[in-house]
């Protein structure tokens, strides 16, 4: 599951394209379209960072490693209006200093992994690597005087179990003891099992020595949702002399399902003092810049499956706690506090679009930015004038942008990684619709139409399903959906209810009856698109992975109207499910009573369960080394269709955890594949609709 994550180009279509009408199994390389082989030179840029002054910024540049496999990160800089562009250095997670003459960034170092190091600026002076750690560092931040560099590291405690057996004659070859497991989380996706241990702060010199641990203890820093380790939110005091950070120091984290709180560590001591009061899911922490209150998200405790975060602010104490995100009803991310320290800016996902908005300490909030595109703004200057992001809309990839704030907020993209990539191809249209469904809902959804589409054609149909559930489908370019429109499919993905970024009572439409309206919001979105006259009935397909593999399972369960189904890694059995995946405690929430008490609601909420009424030829796709949804869910609902006789083939990728495509090669093969099966099975889908 997930658990909860692109602007115009101009383009030279001097040429009449000639839409196919029965999509290609496999995708030719093409001059003009945009065909798998192009996602070996596809770029991807994020985290920039302006300088204190906003003379330059800092971003991550990611890019295929064909040779490797995998995708490789550099560091780049350049002017903050885009000139003298260039690399500057292998590693990510850059960090300017606080008087701009130095940056930390993380990078291979030794004896092993990742390393901090520290490069002065307006040098030709290597980098030099600061720590030398066993375990890799994260959340790294300079100390306000430049000084030090904090950072959170995990702590191996190794369960101990001591057992008389005999020593072993000299030369043997007896197997490993066994893996001692106390605690019910783990494992976790991308990490694979997880040893025993803690993650904790810690404190080094900007000139490099001895890390020294500043909080102790069997308990992690960091707000863990279901007990994954995700890092820290944390933040400086501005005298240096304590760490604002969240987590819950407790013996009973290991069944913390998401709740957490606010605490103040004394630097030099690691003596904790709690600033939240009020139970609830508390995280985010930014001290302002007079160091006189704390900014902060989320909300008080609650049972609700999802549950909007708000924007809080507090005394630096504890004290005089407020929410001052009104009646937003939206996540805030990415919290910064205006200079002056009368409000924050954070970004706001609302309706698949992302802005930037400001609250004031008084509560008043207001939109900053205002675009059909997906914004993430991380970082800001000195000055609180000019700020770095990275944009993305439907024809445009992600590419890093200056917004000054004194000129109504303006947008200037300032990269464009992907032009030489994208020189001469003519990119999908993408239409926004908004549609009824049951109970009066209202559903947005986007059509991806192929290049060259012609409302007199009758086109194929994929409809994608994103995962979650709480999630959230968006404006920002989508290579998957752009890829499948130009091998001539018309491409359907929507936001059914349980998705984020309409508010509270829309994403927790599906408590406790998951899956359930979110059904009837899609097949709401395919009869809307049926009814506009230019869909081959006969040749709609679905598909989806994760909280979207268990809805793809879920609808070939209900109908019979899809030609055919491309589940990937789904849920099938919610009971099997809560003693296989990294989250088990999200699974038990997500029912009254656990199985043993009332095993019947969980079976119905199983798509294996209804798999009796699947007559859909169904391809399954899973990685070996999912810990999210394992493939062991994948079995179970594949082997049920060879039973009953339903064409089925499952596909069982190699070296993938979670999803199917964090190795460049896996993701064109969950393309090909999937084009491949939709063709095999073109033209033979049902022409009436036959609910179950």
């Amino acid at each position: 599951m997930q658990l909860a994550r692109r602007t115009c180009r101009a383009l030279l279509v001097g040429a009449i394209v000639l839409t196919p009408l029965v999509p290609a199994a496999q995708q030719q390389p093409s001059d003009t379209l945009l065909t798998v082989d192009h996602y070996l030179n596809y770029e991807t840029v994020g985290d920039p960072q302006i300088a204190p002054d906003g003379s330059q910024i800092i971003y991550t540049r990611r890019w295929v490693n064909r040779l490797e496999d995998r995708f490789e990160t550099a560091l780049w800089v350049m002017d903050a209006d885009g000139g003298r562009n260039r690399f500057l250095a292998k590693g990510a997670s850059a960090r300017w200093s606080p008087d701009g003459t130095r940056i930390l960034f993380l990078a291979e170092g030794e004896p092993k992994g990742q390393q901090i190091f520290v490069r002065w600026m307006g040098t030709d002076e290597s980098p030099t690597q600061i720590t030398r750690l066993l375990e890799s560092p994260g959340d790294v931040a300079w100390s306000p005087d430049g000084k030090s560099i904090g950072f959170t590291m995990f702590v191996e405690k190794k369960p101990q179990w001591a057992i008389d057996l005999p020593k072993s004659p000299e030369g043997a070859k007896w197997t490993p003891a066994p893996r001692i497991v106390n605690d019910l989380h783990f494992r976790q996706d991308r990490r694979g099992f997880m040893e025993s241990g803690a993650r904790h702060l810690f404190v080094v010199s900007a000139d490099g020595g001895t890390e020294r641990q500043v909080t102790t203890g069997e308990w992690s820093v960091g707000a863990r949702f279901d007990g994954l380790d995700q890092g820290a939110s944390w933040d400086w005091t501005p005298d240096g002399r304590a760490l604002i950070v969240d987590g819950i120091p407790d013996s009973t984290q290991d069944r913390n399902y998401r709740n957490s709180h606010i605490y103040a560590v004394d630097a030099a001591t690691g003596s904790l003092r709690r600033l939240t009061t009020e139970e609830g899911a508390w995280t985010n922490p930014v001290v302002s810049p007079d160091g006189r209150r704390i900014a902060y998200t989320g909300y008080p405790a609650t049972n609700a499956s999802y549950r909007a975060a708000d924007v809080w602010v507090m005394n630096i104490d504890g004290s005089g706690a407020r929410k001052i995100s009104g009646d937003l009803d939206r996540d805030p991310n990415t919290l910064h506090w205006v200079p002056d320290g009368s409000g924050v800016w954070f970004t706001v996902g609302d309706r698949g679009t992302s802005n930037l908005y400001q609250a004031t300490v008084g509560g008043a909030v207001r939109k900053v930015t205002d675009g059909e595109h997906m914004l993430a703004v991380s970082s800001f200057a000195r000055n609180g004038l000019v700020a770095a992001g990275v944009r993305s809309s439907y024809q445009e990839p992600p590419d890093v942008v200056r917004i000054d704030l004194r000129r109504a907020a303006a947008i200037t993209r300032i990269t464009d990684v992907n032009a030489d990539m994208l020189r001469g191809i003519t990119l999908a249209e993408v239409e926004r619709i908004n549609y009824l469904s049951s109970g009066g809902a209202r559903i947005d959804g986007w059509i991806v139409k192929p290049p060259g589409f012609d409302p007199a054609t009758k086109y194929p149909l994929i409809m994608e399903i994103h995962g979650g559930p709480h999630g959230m489908y968006n404006v920002a370019f989508n290579w998957m959906f752009q890829n499948f429109a130009s091998a001539g499919y018309v491409v359907l993905y929507t936001n059914p209810r349980g998705s984020t970024g309409y508010g509270s009572a829309f994403g927790n439409a599906i408590e406790r009856a998951y899956p359930s309206v979110d059904y009837d919001d899609l097949i709401a979105g395919v009869d809307t698109l049926v009814g506009r006259g230019y869909i081959d009935e006969r040749s709609m397909f679905v598909g989806g992975c994760s909280g979207g593999g268990v809805l793809s399972s879920w609808v070939i369960g209900h109908t019979q109207r899809f030609a055919a189904a491309a589940v990937r890694c789904p849920v099938t059995n919610w009971l099997s499910f809560a003693g296989q995946t990294d989250v088990p405690l999200f699974t038990f929430n997500f029912f009254e009573k656990p199985f043993w008490e009332d095993p019947e609601r969980w079976l119905q909420q199983s798509p294996l369960m209804h798999v009796g009424k699947v007559t859909t030829p169904t391809l399954v796709m899973t990685g070996e080394l999912d810990l999210r949804t394992p493939i062991a869910q994948s079995d179970e609902y594949y082997v049920a269709l060879k039973m009953r006789g339903v064409p089925t083939t499952m596909l069982r990728f190699n070296g993938e955890y979670h999803g199917t495509g964090s190795k460049p090669s896996n993701f064109m093969r969950t393309q090909l594949y999937m084009m491949s099966w939709y063709k095999k099975w073109a033209g033979k889908g049902g022409d009436t609709a036959t609910e179950n």
